[in-house]
């Protein structure tokens, strides 16, 4: 195998991939626009951005397909502040808040939203603890740092 092989996650929008990334290059602090090609028309058809380290295609391809939730995007984040700036800005203009830190965005495109903390907790050797954390978990939308440490700790 050679060392030059990649893997960038690539996108089917119906006719708004061009908004989506405007909003995507808004939202993220480390964003660019690393190409595009447009049609004759001058229509975006297909741009590579780079979210956070992250290479993107994202493509006009029409509505043949659709975006599901069985794909996602994680983005890890350490502060509850960076947890409600990013999904207020994902939900922004028509998105939906879903469960576990999941969202779906305004161009259909899935979201997790997670704190490290998350993980830490979930991992943590004491499963009646961690245990704990993932059932408090599972009955938020939005997650809640603060709330996922009580029910680790016992306090709720």
């Amino acid at each position: 195998m050679t060392s030059h092989i990649t893997v960038t996650p690539f996108l089917w929008f119906d006719d708004n991939a061009e908004v989506a990334v405007r909003r995507y290059l808004e939202v993220f602090d480390t964003t660019e626009l690393l190409s595009e090609q447009r049609h004759r028309d001058g229509t975006l058809f297909i741009a590579e951005i780079r979210l956070q380290g992250q290479h993107l295609t994202l493509m006009n391809g029409g509505p043949h397909y659709r975006l599901t939730e069985a794909f996602s995007l994680s983005v890890s984040v350490e502060t509850q502040q960076e947890v409600d700036d990013l999904t207020a800005a994902l939900l922004e203009g028509g998105g939906t808040q879903q469960q576990c830190g999941w969202l779906v965005d305004a161009f259909g495109l899935s979201w997790q939203i997670v704190p490290t903390a998350l993980h830490r907790l979930l991992a943590d050797p004491d499963r009646e603890a961690a245990g704990r954390a993932q059932a408090a978990m599972m009955q938020m939308h939005k997650i809640h740092i603060q709330g996922l440490h009580d029910a680790f700790d016992g306090r709720s």
